[in-house]
């Protein structure tokens, strides 16, 4: 197995396809705009909603289920990167984000 590539979230820039792979609730309590969201268990039968042609910047909430995400999406022909420290990472750096509960956006 190929060594799986980890970035910063300093190195996302505008545009990038981000897929979330958080539960629901933690989608819901604030998101990256734009981001595609499929919790890790409905990923092998989601995979066809993501285009094997653009590279992905995987992201959860620490780091660890988008880096089983990565890798497997590698091994499924994809090309992937994780997001080292995840969503925590992201709102430290002050990055926008979104809610779905009408609340301030935070990570849980």
């Amino acid at each position: 197995m190929s060594e799986m590539e980890s970035v910063s979230v300093d190195t996302i820039g505008e545009g990038a396809r981000i897929l979330d792979v958080r539960e629901d609730y933690e989608w819901e309590a604030g998101h990256i705009p734009n981001a595609v969201h499929i919790p890790l268990d409905q990923l092998p039968d989601r995979l066809d909603d993501l285009d094997p042609d653009q590279d992905l910047a995987v992201i959860c909430r620490t780091g660890g289920r988008s880096a089983r995400a990565t890798q497997w999406l590698e091994s499924h022909g994809y090309s992937a990167v994780n997001v080292n420290g995840g969503m925590g990472a992201w709102l430290e750096a002050g990055k926008e984000m979104v809610s779905d509960n009408g609340q301030e956006p935070t990570v849980v």
